[in-house]
């Protein structure tokens, strides 16, 4: 009976003068240790345990936990039970790594972590896994070279459920601490972000916020690639679009195309009209209030991406105030399935020579084939404006082939190093372009970009950019410079990022800044209304005077 009380007495007395610990801190530090086990430990990462059902084994232990003593006690149990490892001689490396991204500090910081548990984790980062990982792959065999792999794939998945939810998170956040290589380049540090967003899965007010939460935590990353996509996000949102696409320009909405000229005409929409209210509220108001859903790697991002979140709807019509010369007006325009939208490509000229001698190209019409011809028709022209605002084809080696007299650098790859995660290393060669070609073109080279060029549209401008005489002219372009990796989180949860690092040779980076423009030139509202194609007509000017 004494030795009972004497236990109670030590627990009592170790509760009284431990500082208390809230769920959140213990789900946290808990998400970190599992997503490190995951890709550290040997007998972890070598597929032999069922991971899913350690996490849903080690929560209802963790939630018990009520000071930092017990939680401690609870993750090195968990750790002894994965069995030894042995220490391993020759793990150092001389490996010049990239670390902007690394930091596993946190075995020391957590204030939950006894020194015991701090030790033990730093052992296994020193003696990590040095095969092959069971859950995570990089190679550049011609694929997608970043692979999740052997994840549990769950036949359905029930928002109730608190261990699937947390499951969802933790998964997610551990493959953008390890395996995102522009996390350093995020406005909100990756460890806040956690602490944030635990509540929303762990004990969500209701199903939209739980879905909700899945969608912010992607556009968290800053990166046009990222998002996540969910069947929900129409049911919110709307699955009804308006027949005409928008631009963004000093807090207004103004109509840029128009998708189908047959469904405008039914609800008067016409190029030029400036919206700037929808359902009552300014676009400034919406853009602040749903900015959070929408991805984008910078601001021109954001706002090409918005659209969908400010007109979209499940109902038939929705109510806009615009303007139209200079009169403002209050009407309902309607709203249409995707489908049902029946949207219009016009056909274009892939290239032509403009007045002056000024060859033109629609680069995103362009096919490799089409690019003997085109040197054919273009290479007596006195300068070529390559249009890169729109994604372009693989012609890119091909038109440098031509523009280049020597091969150029023009791009530096960092890979992620999956036998120390969240380690990067720069890729030994360094991507050219062109090849030695005495009969290159020798004419000016001009280069339109905007927010539209993203990803490959980029990488085709920095090869664009090795030309002897080019310019690049417009606005900054999207700033998500790598490949777009798209996988499910979990059942009924898509998302995407960029996977591994795209740098100038110099290491400049690219990512989230994008392609700077030499001259920069934006649309206007008075230049749309009156038809101009402003950033062209730029272009056309300095091929004519150079200036």
């Amino acid at each position: 009976m004494k030795k009972k009380l004497l236990i109670a007495f030590v627990l009592l007395f170790q509760i009284s003068f431990s500082k208390p610990i809230t769920e959140t801190q213990k789900l946290a530090a808990t998400c970190k240790v599992w997503g490190f086990l995951k890709y550290y430990h040997p007998n972890v990462t070598d597929g032999s345990k069922n991971w899913d059902e350690q996490l849903f084994q080690i929560l209802p232990k963790v939630e018990e936990a009520q000071t930092s003593e017990a939680f401690s006690q609870v993750i090195e149990n968990w750790i002894v039970s994965l069995g030894e490892i042995k220490k391993q001689e020759n793990v150092k490396t001389k490996k010049e790594y990239f670390d902007k991204n690394f930091d596993l500090s946190w075995f020391n910081k957590n204030e939950l972590f006894s020194k015991s548990l701090s030790k033990k984790l730093k052992f296994i980062e020193e003696n990590r896994i040095q095969d092959k990982q069971y859950y995570v792959d990089f190679k550049l065999d011609g694929g997608m070279p970043l692979q999740f792999k052997n994840e549990v794939k769950y036949t359905e998945f029930k928002w109730e459920d608190k261990k699937m939810r947390l499951l969802a998170l933790f998964r997610y956040w551990n493959y953008i601490e390890y395996f995102f290589p522009y996390k350093y380049q995020m406005d909100e540090n990756w460890d806040k972000v956690l602490t944030e967003m635990l509540p929303r899965f762990y004990a969500p007010e209701s199903e939209k916020d739980f879905v909700l939460a899945m969608r912010e935590i992607s556009i968290k990353l800053n990166d046009t690639h990222a998002s996540t996509q969910m069947p929900q996000l129409f049911e919110y949102f709307g699955d009804k679009f308006i027949p005409a696409d928008v631009s963004f320009i000093d807090e207004k909405a103004i109509v840029v195309s128009l998708k189908n000229d047959s469904l405008a005409k039914v609800s008067d929409i016409k190029i030029g009209d400036v919206f700037t209210r929808v359902n009552g509220k300014t676009i400034a108001e919406l853009l602040k209030e749903n900015r959070k859903y929408v991805e984008g790697s910078n601001e021109p991002s954001i706002l090409k991406n918005a659209y969908w979140t400010i007109f979209n709807g499940k109902s038939d019509a929705v109510e806009v105030e615009f303007i139209r010369n200079g009169k403002s007006e209050v009407k309902s325009i309607k709203r249409y399935k995707y489908q049902n939208l029946r949207i219009q490509f016009p056909d274009r000229e892939k290239w032509e020579i403009l007045e002056g001698n000024i060859g033109y190209v629609n680069y995103d019409a362009l096919d490799e084939s089409d690019v003997p011809a085109l040197i054919s028709a273009l290479n007596n022209t006195s300068a070529i404006i390559f249009d890169n605002r729109e994604r372009p084809h693989d012609v890119m080696y091909a038109i440098s082939d031509w523009l280049n007299p020597e091969p150029k650098e023009f791009v530096k790859f960092l890979d992620p190093d999956v036998n120390y995660p969240g380690r990067y290393l720069w890729r030994n060669e360094t991507l050219k372009c062109g090849k030695n070609n005495p009969e290159y073109y020798k004419g000016k080279v001009i280069v339109l970009i905007n927010e539209k060029a993203v990803s490959h549209a980029e990488f085709n401008a920095m090869s664009l950019q090795t030309a002897p005489k080019v310019k690049i002219i417009g606005s900054q372009t999207g700033g998500a410079d790598g490949a777009n990796y798209g996988f499910p989180i979990i059942k009924g949860f898509y998302t995407s990022f960029t996977c591994y690092g795209v740098f100038y040779p110099n290491k400049k980076e690219t990512q989230r800044i994008g392609i700077v423009p030499d001259i920069e030139v934006k649309p206007t509202i008075l230049g749309i209304q009156q038809g101009k194609d402003e950033v062209l007509e730029r272009a056309i000017l300095f091929a004519k005077n150079g200036k």
